[in-house]
């Protein structure tokens, strides 16, 4: 049991309040039976996000449609785990989704983990995405730095000279100038 499956698991059972179904689902190897829970009708949330889980970290590409739904829950721990998942499925269809979770101006307060899964995947739809996202979030008094610096720092991570001019707008930003600055660095020909 990886670091990931055990905290998921631990964030899990109470809200599976001791339901057999939570012991059955995190031990079993059937992926039948975890892709019927994503189907089922009636099924808790923590039960669909236990069996996505298993199948996406499994590269089973029936989670796909579940964990992208979880990468934009309220709840940034659903967020996390579903990252992970989906970095692990290693579905094309991923960075499309991420790519459209980060920029979707209605959302950027849940877009900190499209925003780093994006730049785990470092797909074409990466640097685009990333750039789009910070340039809505460089108004004064934006509330939602945290996405934008996660946004400086996956576009200095991926090193793409696109990203140059929003890094550039982004360094008079008082929480955004020092890795701004060192994102910058790490762009070619500098």
């Amino acid at each position: 049991m990886d670091e990931e499956f055990r905290s998921l698991m631990d964030r899990l059972e109470p809200e599976a309040d001791g339901s057999p179904l939570y012991a059955r689902l995190a031990a079993t190897e059937d992926a039948e039976e975890l892709a019927g829970v994503l189907v089922e009708p009636h099924r808790p949330l923590w039960a669909r996000e236990l069996a996505a889980f298993r199948l996406g970290c499994a590269g089973d590409r029936r989670a796909f449609e579940a964990l992208v739904l979880l990468l934009n829950h309220r709840d940034p721990e659903r967020c996390v785990s579903a990252a992970h998942a989906l970095a692990l499925l290693a579905d094309p269809r991923t960075s499309r989704a991420a790519a459209a979770l980060a920029t979707n101006t209605l959302r950027t307060a849940y877009a900190l983990h499209p925003v780093r899964l994006l730049t785990t995947l470092r797909a074409p739809e990466s640097v685009p995405a990333l750039v789009c996202t910070l340039q809505g979030l460089l108004a004064p008094g934006e509330p939602h730095w945290r996405v934008a610096l996660a946004c400086v720092e996956g576009l200095g991570s991926l090193g793409d000279d696109r990203a140059r001019p929003v890094l550039t707008a982004a360094l008079p930003h008082p929480r955004l100038g020092p890795a701004a600055a060192a994102a910058l660095s790490r762009l070619p020909g500098r």
